[in-house]
């Protein structure tokens, strides 16, 4: 097949990463893929031997998700959507893919409708024998919303999807936990597993015992602050640390925990290879999300979690209460998040005799790119 994804990251690298793997599967089961993405440059995503589309940037104006701002941080005008709008529709015209898969929407990033809308218009006044199997792509746990939102959200899907792919293990969470009109669309719906990385990644050099990571880093300061003025106080004080701050975190808050760090503790913005290292360490300390979680069940190594909950989110402390409660992690929810909490929660995650006999489906990834290919040569058959 030849497919398009789109994929739009506002905040976080979170959904960039996770597409990325799952691109990555696809072009190993020989499909041709193009990225479509939408926000700041992140290096190495996607991989170079993925090919991608870059339409002009647009970032979350700020935590909230209140509007949408331009790589320099101005509101994004009218003129500048409107630019994007039209290159997302060339980029799926000069493409001509067989299977479109939109990330999140129209679960999430409901921001983008401006240009998706349209999107999803242009591709359904095709004519039918021309037209390409649509999919939504989505985690496992969604942040929850009204019935009143969940019902447009399947009406939406009822009219342009063709298939949802929720990358998760239903005996971990299933989609109507926290999406109420699931049923709606539980017959377009498949589960793929959790998208984590390849368990034949081959070791590297470096090894730390502990692992202190914030995903993009732009909401991550408060838990790099805290874990570093712990170490003092964990029974891993002498042990070698890595801190990786995120791409997002802002320089001067680099340059304050740089200012505090000791000499057993290394400091970096980003590692391509953080799923890697994670399997030689001892702990990892983290928030909840996604491809964090993910990579951590893989690595089976001890895991503290702080999950982000500011603005009402949920998504993440779903998640970290449920591993903590199956006894694969202990979490310290944000309000309760200083050095003296998160110094007892590492060493009791180092003390915690995990159980992974569940085995929860990992190989998300290459699943997709299965199930994508049986559904499209129904979906070829059938139209």
């Amino acid at each position: 097949m030849k497919v398009m994804f789109y994929v739009q990251h506002l905040l976080g690298i979170g959904h960039l990463v996770r597409a990325s793997r799952v691109a990555g599967a696809m072009v190993c089961d020989r499909h041709g893929v193009t990225m479509v993405t939408g926000g700041m440059a992140v290096d190495g995503f996607p991989p170079a031997q993925i090919a991608n589309v870059r339409l002009p940037a647009l970032c979350s104006a700020d935590h909230s998700f209140s509007g949408l701002a331009d790589e320099h941080g101005r509101e994004a005008g009218d003129d500048y959507l409107a630019a994007r709008k039209d290159a997302l529709i060339d980029a799926f015209d000069n493409i001509k893919p067989d299977c479109l898969i939109v990330e999140a929407f129209p679960f999430a990033r409901r921001q983008m409708r401006f240009e998706l809308l349209p999107l999803l218009d242009h591709v359904k006044a095709m004519p039918p024998g021309s037209r390409p199997m649509v999919v939504s792509s989505i985690r496992d746990i969604l942040q929850p919303k009204s019935e009143k939102r969940d019902l447009a959200t399947a009406r939406l899907v009822q009219d342009y999807f063709d298939l949802v792919l929720v990358h998760g293990d239903k005996r971990f969470a299933t989609l109507d936990e926290t999406f109420s009109a699931a049923k709606l669309i539980s017959d377009k719906t498949a589960y793929t597993g959790m998208v984590a990385p390849d368990d034949s990644e081959p070791a590297v050099a470096d090894r730390y015992d502990v692992i202190v990571s914030a995903g993009g880093g732009a909401v991550g300061e408060d838990l790099l602050r805290a874990s570093l003025a712990a170490r003092e106080l964990t029974s891993l004080n002498t042990a070698r640390w890595l801190i990786v701050t995120g791409p997002n975190l802002p320089e001067e808050a680099v340059s304050r925990l740089r200012s505090e760090a000791s000499d057993n503790v290394e400091i970096l913005r980003f590692r391509p290879d953080l799923a890697a290292l994670l399997r030689q360490a001892q702990v990892s300390v983290s928030q909840a999300g996604y491809n964090t979680v993910a990579d951590v069940l893989r690595a089976q190594c001890a895991s503290v979690l702080v999950p982000f909950a500011a603005h009402g989110e949920q998504e993440q402390t779903i998640r970290a209460t449920r591993l903590e409660a199956a006894g694969l992690a202990v979490c310290i929810p944000a309000h309760d998040l200083s050095p003296a909490s998160m110094a007892c929660a590492i060493d009791e995650a180092c003390r915690q005799e995990r159980d992974y006999t569940a085995n929860l489906l990992l190989d998300g990834a290459a699943a997709t790119a299965g199930i994508l290919q049986e559904r499209h040569e129904a979906f070829i058959r059938d139209r």
